[in-house]
């Protein structure tokens, strides 16, 4: 069942907020998209991350260090929160932040401004909604498992369905329209009014809330966000 965003969300002044969709072509098509609206938890399983990392990479020549390499995590921008001692004033504690540890070797990538401009757009979007500074973390985690926090149009004959925007949110499963899944504001308000439905999302882990929200084909790979999103939230907070 299809399910209508629009009788939840206030109306977005798309004219005021609509941001440029990166529309690519040649790309891989992207693990971890996400396909309805749901409540509903689905399966947790293990395995490496796979699609959405390496086709953004190969769209926008980005390159990412992983735990998993020998590689030194990349610490640059809005990137590196105080994971020890006391946080800035006015800022969450990373207990509350990341309440129950990390999930497994974790990732980062470098941000541009692009990047960090719709980092904002999903802190601020938390903000509205009340889901917190948790909900924060686990929004920032799913969009830089989906498209590295890049705002991605139609990727042509490589898209995989009609995945699109932040959270690869499809037009055909109910989040929206094209015009409307590539407005970062509008994309996660989406994204948090489905949390929201999570019974107990707050209690948790991130990887488990994010899958149950997006459905995803590579569920255990948001885990591997949440040091990263954590540090991104700390600081735009």
């Amino acid at each position: 069942m299809k399910v209508d965003f629009t009788r939840w969300l206030p109306a977005i002044a798309k004219d005021s907020y609509r941001k440029t969709a990166l529309s690519v072509a040649g790309v891989a098509a992207l693990g971890g998209l996400a396909l309805a609206p749901t409540a509903a938890a689905a399966p947790v399983t293990t395995g490496p991350h796979q699609g959405a990392v390496a086709a953004i990479d190969l769209a926008t020549g980005k390159a990412a260090t992983s735990a998993h390499q020998d590689d030194q995590p990349v610490e640059s921008g809005l990137t590196t929160g105080s994971a020890t001692g006391k946080p800035p004033a006015g800022k969450p504690s990373r207990a509350q932040l990341i309440p129950h540890g990390i999930e497994g070797a974790q990732s980062r990538v470098p941000l541009d401004d692009a990047q960090l401009a719709n980092a904002r757009a999903i802190v601020d979007a938390a903000k509205k909604t009340g889901v917190g500074d948790r909900g924060a973390v686990i929004g920032v985690a799913t969009s830089l498992q989906e498209s590295k926090l890049y705002n991605l149009g139609h990727l042509g004959a490589y898209n995989d369905h009609d995945s699109q925007g932040l959270f690869q949110q499809r037009p055909s499963s109910g989040w929206g329209t094209p015009d409307q899944i590539t407005d970062p504001e509008y994309a996660a308000t989406a994204f948090f009014s489905a949390l929201k439905n999570v019974g107990g999302w707050q209690d948790l882990p991130l990887t488990t809330a994010a899958q149950t929200v997006q459905v995803s084909a590579f569920p255990y790979a948001y885990a591997q966000w949440e040091e990263q999103a954590a540090d991104i939230v700390q600081q735009l907070w």
